[in-house]
């Protein structure tokens, strides 16, 4: 699948397509409706299909301290998007010459003659340019008066709310990773290279793959029943997984710790992928080690039996 970069010229071959327009962080879906009227449509009229994406979010590029928020990396959003039907990719490099594009400009400078865009697909509340100025009236008034065709897509709605990335970080920060699952259409997943840690897990007779969170959203500390990938071999794990500062241990450090039932292969330096299916407890500190390890064999039995 190709990776495109707004700054650069799209190439020949894919210049005509739709676009996807939107940031598509979590996927969810929502942005999976807009994805597959962008991709439907450029499939009958035999045009290239694209979903865009931004790097970094708008929001970390205006309020940089904000905590970490992001539910996929561009990695990730790749493998999703391709799996949707999409020809290509297209990463819109967030940085002040794209915040300062004013919304006229994005459409004929950058959409239209950098990109050759055919068409734009995007959300009903979809924003862009300078002072988030553009919108879809924007799109379908001036963009169509230069050439550019638009369509939008509502909102779609369960449970009477908008399906939203917001909702999905929600439900992970309250601990509910079944409901983030169920508005994504698949368990939030953390990427990233297994890395060596103070090996307590293994002197406890429970040896864990130590990631840090990165950029990640951070779901609710605790104990989570979880699947692994590894990506060089696609292999799959069952396990539990500790998330947050581990306060059993000096000093405290933010890890994600899944730990692989019945795998005694070496992870180290190898990316693996773990996904959240299961909320077991909240993390806790015990009087012994002890005390901790039996915890750990009862976290362990419930997670083999929830993922059974």
């Amino acid at each position: 699948m190709r990776w495109l970069d707004h700054r650069e010229t799209v190439p020949e071959s894919l210049r005509g397509a739709i676009i996807a327009l939107g940031n598509f962080d979590g996927f969810h879906l929502g942005h999976q409706a807009v994805a597959k009227e962008a991709i439907d449509w450029a499939r009958s009229e035999g045009r290239p299909a694209i979903i865009a994406t931004f790097d970094p979010h708008p929001v970390r590029f205006f309020r940089p301290d904000v905590p970490p928020f992001r539910l996929t990396t561009l990695e990730q959003r790749q493998e999703l998007y391709l799996a949707a039907g999409a020809t290509a990719m297209l990463v819109f490099h967030f940085d002040g010459e794209l915040a300062g594009t004013s919304a006229e400009d994005f459409i004929t400078q950058v959409l239209l003659d950098r990109l050759g865009a055919h068409g734009v697909v995007s959300g009903e509340d979809f924003t862009f340019g300078q002072g988030a100025k553009g919108n879809v009236a924007l799109l379908q008034g001036f963009g169509a008066e230069h050439g550019l065709m638009s369509r939008t897509v509502g909102a779609v709605i369960d449970d009477g709310r908008a399906i939203s990335s917001s909702r999905v970080r929600e439900a992970l920060r309250e601990g509910d990773p079944e409901e983030a699952a169920r508005l994504l259409t698949r368990p939030f997943a953390v990427r990233g290279v297994v890395q060596h840690g103070d090996k307590r897990g293994r002197e406890i007779g429970y040896p864990t793959a130590n990631l840090t969170l990165e950029t990640y959203l951070r779901p609710k500390y605790g104990i989570y029943a979880v699947t692994g990938r590894i990506l060089a071999t696609g292999q799959e794990l069952k396990g539990a997984a500790n998330v947050g500062m581990r306060p059993q241990f000096e000093p405290p450090k933010e890890l994600l710790e899944p730990y692989f039932f019945d795998f005694a292969g070496d992870l180290y330096g190898q990316e693996i992928e773990v996904a959240f299916h299961h909320f077991l407890r909240g993390e806790a500190k015990f009087d012994t080690l002890d005390e901790l390890t039996e915890q750990m064999a009862r976290d362990c039995d419930e997670a083999r039996r929830l993922l059974a």
